[in-house]
């Protein structure tokens, strides 16, 4: 079977999402499947139990997916590829139900600035795992959790009470996934990456606990480029605009990790970066 320009995409921590590829990849012949693409870009995040079933389609059983590490003892936890991890009790499983092919098949992920929370979990363990190769561009850095305090009858207070970690240990907070293979977003390159918002650039974030902050001095250059960049595009007529594609066949991303699955070459960028924590204001 060719490598289809039209892959299945898992772009949604939901149940509903899930479940249709779960039936797309019964009825297909696995074994004669070459690769898959799973597409996590602008996925915005879903349920942690979720992005924990999604890993462990693809990982070996009972391998870690995910931790958390708070001050308090109930905020400690490690997730596993295992159905009660996922499921929260035995009981009917269809991510068993998949073919056991599924987790040896070369696997690409793709991301971007718009890959957060659960959806950083998902390619963070696949990534530690060397499951798969994740490509695109850095991520956004939402790896804090959040729980929920009631105060009273109709009352309530969400406050922070952790941090999600990769299975190696790595914090996902303020800092995200960074790809294996950076790619861009179109052949001329990601000409407002720089506009893209991560979770280091809101006001007060939390840091990722591990190391000192390190400011970009270029950042804010590069973001007024980028302006200027996106005024002279809207000014042209919309026949003329060329915006970014996502699942077509003149999207350049995939077309890249279409390439890398099949062994041909990938155009890997020359301008992105791993991008550091910038410092907060005090």
């Amino acid at each position: 079977m060719e490598l289809s320009k039209s892959p299945s995409y898992v772009t949604d921590g939901s149940g509903a999402r899930i479940k249709t590829a779960d039936g797309h990849l019964q009825t297909s012949d696995t074994q004669a499947l070459k690769g898959l693409v799973l597409d996590l870009r602008n996925d915005p995040g879903g349920l942690l139990n979720a992005a924990v079933a999604i890993s462990a389609a693809f990982l070996p059983e009972n391998v870690t997916v995910v931790s958390t590490n708070g001050q308090t003892p109930e905020s400690k936890q490690v997730l596993k590829a295992t159905a009660r991890d996922y499921l929260g009790r035995d009981g009917s499983d269809a991510i068993r139900a998949l073919p056991a092919s599924l987790k040896k098949i070369p696997l690409i992920v793709l991301v971007n600035e718009g890959s957060a929370s659960a959806s950083e979990i998902v390619a963070g363990a696949l990534q530690d795992h060397k499951r798969a190769t994740i490509m695109g561009s850095q991520t956004f850095g939402k790896g804090s959790v959040q729980t929920f305090r009631p105060l009273g009858p109709d009352t309530g207070l969400k406050i922070t009470t952790s941090r999600y970690y990769t299975p190696s240990g790595r914090s996902i907070q303020a800092k995200g996934i960074v790809p294996d293979v950076m790619v861009d977003d179109t052949e001329e390159g990601s000409p407002y990456a720089a506009l893209r918002m991560r979770e280091a650039d809101l006001e007060k974030h939390l840091t990722s606990g591990q190391g000192e902050e390190k400011k970009d001095p270029a950042r804010e250059k590069a973001r007024e480029e980028a302006m200027k960049r996106l005024e002279e595009e809207s000014r042209k007529p919309a026949s003329e605009r060329r915006p970014p594609e996502f699942g077509s066949d003149k999207d350049f991303q995939l077309q890249q990790a279409i390439n890398q699955l099949k062994g041909k070459p990938v155009m890997v960028s020359k301008t992105l970066t791993e991008r550091k924590e910038e410092p907060k204001d005090n």
